[in-house]
């Protein structure tokens, strides 16, 4: 099964399509992974956009619930596609640096966050989190 990640200039895709935000966060000039109670994997911060949400609001939502993030400041990188099956999923990605962190909310669904300076190689989605590593790496 192919997974094809690419890049789209704003003007290409219509707000209602972004369904995820995506955030690349640095702590102290770390990059900042999450991992879900449920996985032994790592995950860049990032989810589902609610019904209604701004996704500006959602990346900010995300990277607070994900990693505890209490002062940042949010960047916007750009949009995103994911095809699986000839299925497209619109994302946007985002890049943050995390001031102040507080705890990781428990009520939800991470269970802890390390720092790193590289990619960990034990991803959740191993087909998609390189690549935006690699542009977000770019604009650095």
């Amino acid at each position: 099964m192919s997974i094809t990640v690419r890049f789209h200039n704003e003007a290409d895709i219509a707000d209602a399509q972004l369904g995820f935000a995506v955030i690349a966060a640095r702590y102290k000039g770390k990059w900042v992974f999450c991992r879900h109670k449920e996985r032994s994997t790592y995950e860049i911060p990032g989810g589902h956009r609610e019904p209604g949400e701004d996704i500006t609001d959602t990346a900010r939502r995300e990277l607070y619930e994900e990693t505890g993030a209490l002062d940042f400041t949010l960047l916007p990188v750009g949009l995103y596609s994911v095809t699986k099956e000839n299925v497209s999923t619109y994302g946007a990605f985002f890049s943050a640096d995390i001031k102040k962190l507080g705890a990781l909310p428990a009520e939800m669904e991470m269970a802890e966050i390390i720092f790193s300076d590289t990619l960990p190689a034990e991803l959740t989605y191993p087909d998609i989190y390189p690549a935006l590593f690699k542009r977000v790496c770019e604009l650095k």
